[in-house]
């Protein structure tokens, strides 16, 4: 199988070098199966320019794009661009044009197509995503749902394909969207390829996001997410909080879903959760006590949201280990 890897001028360093990583390292692991090995992948990085320059300053000779026209896969890392406006600005800039081209017309051919964190917004950008699901950095999921309304976000997720097209989330999912792409070959190299580099199976960000740092893209939701915070061992009534905050409830249950694609119930459970977490890191309090602490008289609702969103994660006391799925974020 072909795979070209994209590299763009301020490339994030480490998401081209894992994705390359994870590739050659299934190359060379790929023997050690029992049984006949998958066939080696050919590994091309591409560039619209021969020459680029990482985020880091590094130089990264290239071959030209057009080695890409027959690949099995196009994989795009992500840009080293951390914040939101700057970031909505280079995607659409005239010096990522060709880029976004060379993207729509892979897209045009049926090439499959992969990209992680903030490499997912020039996918959207080149109208690729249009019409399918995708995930993305989850810090940047307000952002990215706001200018992106034609794609179906699941930013909880850390990997997802639609339609040939595979993103992954924040930065360090690059080495989760290449064991993707090595799984789509053969699970057991994959498999094997994630113990020799110490990779967890991560199915889900959702143990990873911080709500307020996703509420702050709008002022009702950040205003809501305070209100929230400031009675969150209390029993909270939305109808309270719109009035409080001078909406309808109508219009705060709208916000809610057009910046965070939840419902201010379910923030006010990701920032319980949050507390819980916190209290179960740095204090001996049992279940029961840090339930009543962020408003719950019983520990059995706060132990299924602490199952739902990360189980017993790292830096935690486990909670009866249950799989990863998606909160708010």
């Amino acid at each position: 199988m072909k795979i070209a890897v994209l590299a763009l001028d301020g490339v994030f360093d480490s998401g081209i070098s894992a994705v390359l990583d994870v590739l050659h390292c299934a190359n060379a692991l790929r023997g050690q199966l029992a049984g006949a090995a998958p066939p080696a992948f050919e590994i091309h990085t591409v560039g619209v320019r021969r020459r680029v320059r990482t985020g880091l300053g590094h130089r990264i000779d290239t071959e030209p794009a057009s080695t890409a026209l027959d690949a099995g896969l196009l994989v795009l890392p992500a840009l080293m661009e951390r914040r939101p406006a700057a970031l909505l600005e280079t995607v659409a800039s005239p010096a990522h044009r060709s880029a976004r081209r060379l993207l729509a017309g892979a897209r045009e051919r049926r090439t499959p197509l992969a990209s992680s964190c903030t490499g997912t917004f020039l996918l959207a950008e080149s109208g690729v995503l249009d019409g399918l699901r995708a995930t993305t950095s989850w810090w940047l999921a307000p952002v990215f749902r706001d200018r992106y309304r034609r794609v179906t976000l699941e930013e909880a997720r850390m990997v997802t394909t639609s339609d040939g097209v595979t993103t992954a989330g924040a930065a360090f999912s690059h080495l989760d969207l290449a064991l993707s792409v090595v799984g789509m070959r053969s699970p057991a190299l994959a498999d094997l390829v994630r113990h020799y580099l110490v990779v967890d199976d991560r199915a889900s960000q959702a143990a990873y996001a911080i709500p307020g740092a996703m509420a702050r893209h709008d002022p009702l939701v950040a205003a809501f997410e305070q209100w929230a915070r400031a009675r969150i061992a209390e029993p909270l009534s939305i109808a309270e909080a719109a009035r409080d905050l001078g909406v309808s409830e109508r219009t705060l249950q709208r916000t809610m879903a057009r910046t965070l694609g939840c419902s201010p119930i379910r923030l006010v459970q990701d920032l319980r959760v949050e507390q819980a977490e916190h209290l179960l890191r740095t204090t001996a309090l049992p279940l029961a006590a840090v339930a009543r602490r962020v408003g719950y008289e019983s520990p059995g609702p706060l132990r299924a949201l602490l199952r739902r969103r990360s189980g017993g994660g790292p830096g935690r006391r486990p909670v009866s280990g249950a799989p990863r799925a998606g909160g708010c974020a």
